[in-house]
């Protein structure tokens, strides 16, 4: 990805967002200056990778595969102590994005839809012995009701409601064709480093053309700027 790319990617999450009356920690829009600054009081924000998250997952076609990610709270799956024991995040998705099928091993996750259009969402099982996705019935709690769909058979989630997705439970989802949206993620503590298994020819995070200055950075470049 382009940085211009990131850079107005951020913008245009950040106007949703505050659109939405939801605000970010004070953080999230400081200068790369200010975050030099304050380097000596952000072990946590790094060691959790706390903050922006914008990726096409190495695909170069972000329109319709990638989403822009805020982690506000985190902790640390090897160092007790550090950080919160559960994850909340933000995750701002235009129309026509997506985020590829993959799958966790450890975490189990809410996804809930705060604001905008249905949030779309496809299910398969996966085996846990072979990591291969399985065609059988999945099922799957909502708010607490306990649903079965067909393997890739397409969910709307309403605004207010959520998705309780399991390990070992491969997924995709994003906006209903037509709309925004906010999902929020609530889960036990995230490794975005270790715990996602992708069925489709991915990477986590994008390799980046730096063609203009850095607005804010990146959740996973906090140690090579700061």
């Amino acid at each position: 990805m382009k940085r211009s790319q990131i850079n107005q990617a951020m913008q245009w999450a950040d106007d949703y967002l505050r659109a939405n009356n939801i605000r970010l920690p004070e953080y999230a829009y400081w200068p790369l200056e200010t975050w030099k600054e304050n380097a000596a009081r952000l072990d946590v924000i790094r060691k959790v990778m706390l903050g922006w998250d914008v990726t096409d997952f190495g695909m170069d076609d972000f329109a319709n595969i990638g989403a822009v990610l805020y982690t506000v709270r985190n902790g640390s799956i090897t160092e007790k102590g550090v950080g919160v024991p559960y994850c909340e995040k933000y995750i701002v998705m235009r129309d026509g994005q997506r985020l590829p099928k993959h799958y966790h091993v450890s975490k189990t996750e809410d996804i809930i839809n705060r604001a905008g259009g249905p949030l779309r969402v496809l299910l398969w099982n996966v085996d846990p012995t072979t990591g291969k996705q399985l065609e059988t019935d999945v099922n799957v709690y909502m708010d607490g009701v306990l649903r079965t769909y067909g393997a890739g058979e397409e969910i709307l989630v309403d605004p207010g409601n959520s998705i309780s997705l399991t390990p070992y439970m491969a997924h995709i989802f994003g906006p209903q064709a037509g709309t925004d949206l906010i999902a929020g993620e609530v889960s036990a503590v995230n490794d975005d480093n270790t715990d996602n298994y992708f069925l489709e020819d991915t990477r986590r995070f994008a390799d980046i053309d730096e063609d203009e200055p850095i607005l804010h950075p990146l959740c996973n470049e906090y140690d090579k700027l700061t």
